[in-house]
């Protein structure tokens, strides 16, 4: 840890220390941020709502969200780069879903909150 000097109104220094300790390391940090960026963007979001109720194809999602085929293709992309959606292939289609119940808890939780 770093010396530094601070004031601490309520924590000591040992407590402050103790805190410090228990948080993550910056570059998890960062990825945190990053996981949390992606549900910012009201498409990627609506898209995953979507997925809960069901797994869906590009065309199907396309259709439900009003949007092109191609704009949903490359908000799938993100999220799958981010794992947060899978997909598997069903003859010529490929269905999408949400990647695993971290996701679908998360999605939950966060509208469980928002409808309080």
């Amino acid at each position: 840890m770093e010396e530094r000097q601070a004031e601490f109104l309520i924590l000591t220094p040992e407590e402050a220390a103790g805190v410090e300790e228990k948080l993550p390391p910056e570059e998890e940090t960062q990825d945190l941020a990053e996981f949390f960026k992606v549900f910012g963007d009201p498409t990627r979001l609506k898209i995953m709502l979507a997925l809960l109720c069901r797994e869906m194809c590009v065309c199907d999602i396309a259709l439900l969200l009003g949007m092109t085929q191609s704009a949903i293709s490359h908000q799938l992309r993100i999220l799958k780069q981010m794992d947060l959606v899978k997909n598997r292939r069903e003859g010529k289609t490929i269905l999408y879903a949400p990647a695993d119940a971290h996701i679908v808890s998360i999605l939950s939780q966060g509208l469980d909150h928002i409808e309080e």
